[in-house]
């Protein structure tokens, strides 16, 4: 009976931590950007979220972070409604856009602790050097945002995501301007996180996904066209190449 209610308890807590998207819809002057969308995301099991530009991947991340709001439908994260408890979602969640906005004039470190405030962490440089430290920007953090390569300034980036310890990340293209050792290491830090977290990751290179994913959903021209893991997928579409299965999906 304990071990039933522990694995209860357990199932419960990975439910809680999962990302649930039910028919969730977002349209511009009666163009549907995304229309009706279902998927889910669970921790352990990072989620590629693939598309072809304009397709509606992030439309759906910045839905999914709080940033707009839906037209209709709604989605869970870590249980909270992100219509209802938008601002409970959020602390849960650390979000890399494609374009991350930093305040170049501020030092790598002082930005750094400026996220951390906003938080209202405890430990506030703890947490600051812990982030640093991940993703490899020891020798850059007194150095002003400005000055950074866009390498440098996108890890800057997954640091203030990774920050505040959230259970949920939703990355958008991470380990772009990246040089290949770099995306070596950025890489293994995704999927360090991935073991415990709930991560969503959203590129346009095949073998990142491969390399670092589970699960795939493919959008296209706003709804979705694969929902699998990636090995059911290849059997189902009879080829090992993920490049040739989303050139047929979203043609």
């Amino acid at each position: 009976m304990l071990m039933v209610f522990m694995n209860a308890e357990v199932i419960f807590l990975l439910l809680n931590m999962s990302i649930q998207v039910k028919d969730l819809s977002r349209h511009y002057n009666g163009q549907k950007a995304v229309d009706g969308i279902n998927f889910e995301a669970s921790p352990g099991r990072i989620l590629g979220f693939l598309g072809p530009n304009g397709a509606g991947k992030s439309t759906t991340m910045r839905m999914l972070t709080g940033y707009l709001k839906p037209t209709s439908g709604t989605a869970t994260v870590c249980g909270y409604d992100i219509n209802l408890n938008a601002l409970e979602m959020r602390r849960m969640i650390g979000y890399l856009p494609e374009n991350t906005p930093l305040y170049t004039d501020m030092y790598v470190r002082e930005f750094l602790l400026f996220v951390a405030s906003t938080y209202d962490l405890d430990r506030p440089g703890q947490k600051v050097a812990q982030a640093i430290e991940q993703v490899g920007l020891l020798a850059e953090q007194h150095k002003k945002i400005n000055m950074l390569s866009k390498g440098y300034r996108q890890r800057v980036g997954l640091a203030q995501a990774i920050i505040h310890d959230p259970q949920v990340l939703i990355l958008d293209e991470p380990t772009s301007g990246l040089d290949p050792n770099q995306l070596a290491e950025i890489r293994e830090l995704i999927k360090k996180l991935g073991i415990n977290k709930t991560v969503i990751l959203s590129t346009h290179i095949m073998q990142e996904v491969e390399a670092l994913c589970k699960d795939i959903v493919i959008i296209n021209k706003g709804r979705i066209v694969a929902n699998s893991g990636i090995d059911a997928l290849k059997l189902a579409h009879q080829s090992a190449s993920l490049d040739t299965i989303f050139k047929t999906l979203t043609v």
